[in-house]
This record gives C-alpha cells, structure tokens and sequence, in this order.
C-alpha cells in the first residue's frame, strides 16, 4: 500500500503509542496497514480537523468519507435522532428512505429513475455488474489499467489496483489511463481506441461486453480529469459495442470536483448506472446503484434484491442530512472557490521545481506528479520523493496521501468543507516542505 507504516524503518514511539500499535497488531492481524511513516493517533474530530491524544491538531487534506466533514453537527444529530427512533430495513414501508430516494435522484438527470441502496461501495459495484451482465447476456468489463472498484471477490478480479496478488478474472481488459501528457493528439480518441481494442478482444475471445467502469477523477490511475469531455468517445464505443457505461462516483462525486453534483457531467455524458459510496453518509455505512429508468426493470422482476442493512433507517438519515448540508452550506460553490485557490497555490509553489511534472486536478481533487529524471533524460515516477512530502507533511500536521500505479502522484483530497482558511494553512505548511525536500 502506497505510503503506509512499515515497522522496520519507522522512528521509534512514544510508549503509549508502541503498547496500542502491539496490541493491534496481535488482534488484528497483518492484513491492516496503518498510514504514515509515524503512525496518528485519531481521537477527535471536527470539520476539516482531526486531533490526537495529546491534542494536535492536523489539518485533514486527504479523508473524502467524511464529506461534509468530521462530526457534522446536522448528520450527527440526524442520525442519533433516527437510532433512537427506530432503525429497520426497506422490507417496511417508511418515509425515510423513500423521501432520500427522490431527492438524491433529483440531482441526477431526468432519465435517472430508480436507486438500490447498498451498505458499500464494493457491493454497489457488485450489483451493477450483475444487472449488467443480466440486461446484456455478456460477462465482459474493461476498466483502466490501475482502477480500483471494490473488494468483494467479483470485484475484486477488475480492481486491478489491488496488485499482483489479486489476479484479474478472464473477462477483463484493461486500457491505459487517459493521461493527456503521454498522449500526441486527440485524447478523448485516443482513450476511445484503447476502449475499441480492448472490447475486440473481449468478443474474440467469446466474453462480449457487459460493462465499462470508470471513476471519473481516474484517483487510483494518478488522478486524471482534463481536458473536459475526453470520456464521451470512449462510451460511445461502449454503447455501440452493446455494453453499458457505469460511473464509480464513490470519490468523484457529490460535488467533489467543484463543477456539478457528479463527476461524469464535466465529459456532458449520461451513464447507464451510477454507483455511490463512502462519502454518502459521511462515514456511516450506505451505498448506492442509481439506473436509468430503463435498466435493471428485467433484473429487478427475474432476480430481486435485498440486503439487510442497505438503505437502514439511520443510514439513510445521515446520508438525507450530508444532501440537506452540501445545499444549505453552498458546499459546491465552496469546493470551486477553494480547490481553485489551492490548485493555482500548489502550482505556484512548485512552477520551478523540475521534479514535478504537472499539478492537475479539479475541484478538492488534487494530484501533484513527482519525478525524478532517467538515465536517458526521461522523467520517471519517482515514489520515494511522494512518500517524503507526505510525511514531512505528516510531521507537520497536515495529512493528505499518494496514488498512481508508481505512488508517485500526490493526493489532496479534503473534506468538501475546507475553507480557505485550511488553504492558507495548507499552502504555507506545503511551501515549507518544498523547501525542505528540494535541499
């Protein structure tokens, strides 16, 4: 995992720290990864500010799920409201869960009709493959090279993120990510004929299409987003292929990219199925698959779907309040106004730093590109260097992350509250790091 704790190399802690990291380690097990060199203790949080034991306050540039931020007073007081009202599944008719349907599907084009509510993200891919596989008589899926869509076992096989150790299932294609700065031309054309190869193939070897996934911020590829529009080609392909076009707006979405309310509608495209997450509730467990009124009506009739916990009670009232915040506090507005500041801020910083290659990015969704140069002059993802703004970062109480197949792309991705306020301090305590890490 990109920038996590490895106890081999990590400086020694302090003794309250060490006994909590050992007793971790013997209930958990190794399959947890922590984050950091110097691992953060997390005890409190509020907005876009999370503090640890001793009470240092670190500014969170990285956590999506709490969208809204930390402890939202409105979700938070929604949602104990509704646990002690009554917290019960969609087999009961309440007005709850029908009130949240319509108004998230009012933030979607018309032709979007009908939500199933999940507790995951996995599961809400999950389920929109298999109403893909169901309206289309195929298996085929092709997603970008170093996508990540979920852990269940089926999606797991096309979250090839995962690594080598998580193989791909046969029906699986992967194209390049649309990384304009590789490209000479067209990019949109481009992307759309690694889309083309990738289904002939698939028919060739008797798989067909069944769906297309893409997060429309491309986070795990190194976070991709310009030029505006480059995806429609691609899903046209799709769609002429028979498939369906899905969109992961788990971490694009809810205005995250400071256009519009969902990621897919800066490339002025229409999905087929749209599949939500984490930040959704603000933490709390609820997912979704949102389908054009004309998808899933034959799966809904043949299969059905039920899950226990998908669209609970208390779920969906953090999810209805985090809709009700993102309006009331002109969340949208705040994330254009400040991811510009921040963007144009980090680009400033770093414009003669030849070591970064680009900063790119829309919204509270930022990734700066490290490199460090070849043998034969080629600028090549240079990992260590990200590792180290993020822990010099770290050890000044900023936090934010690395992506891309290399980790060498790094991740800004605050809460939807930040404020610029968090920006100057971000921006003053990045400069300071640049500083550093250039000597």
């Amino acid at each position: 995992m990109v920038n996590s704790y490895d106890p081999a190399t990590a400086p020694k802690l302090p003794a309250r720290e060490q006994a909590l990291l050992e007793r971790r380690q013997r209930v958990l097990g190794p399959g947890y990864r922590l984050f950091y060199a110097s691992p953060v203790e997390v005890v409190r949080g509020e907005r876009a500010h999370l503090f640890d034991a001793a009470g240092n306050d670190y500014l969170d540039a990285y956590n999506n799920v709490p969208s809204v931020g930390h402890c939202h007073p409105v979700v938070t007081e929604a949602l104990s409201r509704q646990a002690a009202t009554v917290n019960t599944n969609t087999r009961y008719l309440t007005e709850g869960v029908v009130a949240y349907a319509e108004d998230l599907l009012s933030t979607f084009e018309s032709t979007f009709q009908h939500v199933t509510f999940t507790c995951t993200g996995s599961e809400a891919n999950d389920l929109a493959y298999r109403i893909a596989r169901h309206e289309t008589g195929r298996e085929g899926i092709i997603v970008t090279r170093n996508a990540y869509h979920g852990l269940t076992a089926r999606v797991a096989e096309f979250s090839p993120s995962l690594g080598a150790g998580s193989a791909l299932g046969p029906h699986v294609r992967v194209v390049d990510a649309p990384d304009a700065s590789a490209v000479d031309g067209d990019l949109g054309q481009h992307f759309a004929a690694g889309v083309r190869a990738a289904i002939d193939d698939l028919s060739r070897h008797g798989y067909g299409l069944a769906a297309m996934y893409a997060d429309t911020i491309f986070s795990s590829d190194g976070i991709f987003a310009d030029p505006r529009g480059f995806l429609a080609p691609a899903v046209a392909a799709v769609r002429a292929a028979g498939g369906l076009f899905i969109a992961d707006e788990v971490q694009p979405g809810f205005t995250r990219l400071g256009s519009s309310w969902w990621g897919y509608q800066r490339h002025g495209i229409e999905p087929d199925m749209v599949t939500l997450g984490k930040p959704m509730g603000n933490g709390m467990p609820i997912a979704a698959v949102v389908q054009r009124a004309d998808i899933g009506e034959q799966f809904g009739r043949d299969m059905r779907y039920f899950n226990t916990f998908g669209g609970n009670s208390v779920s969906i009232a953090a999810a209805h309040a985090v809709l009700s915040t993102i309006r009331n506090e002109r969340l949208l507005d705040n994330v254009r106004a400040v991811g510009e500041v921040l963007k144009e801020g980090i680009a400033s910083i770093t414009g003669d730093n030849p070591r970064v290659s680009s900063v790119r990015g829309a919204g509270l969704f930022i990734g700066v590109d490290v490199r460090k140069p070849g043998s034969d002059g080629e600028l090549l993802p240079d990992a260590a260097l990200a590792a180290r703004y993020v822990n010099e970062l770290r050890e000044r109480y900023v936090l934010i992350s690395a992506s891309g197949p290399d980790g060498n792309v790094l991740k800004v991705r605050p809460p939807l509250c930040f404020d610029l306020v968090d920006a100057d301090r971000f921006l003053t305590t990045f400069e300071g790091v640049e500083r550093i890490v250039r000597d």
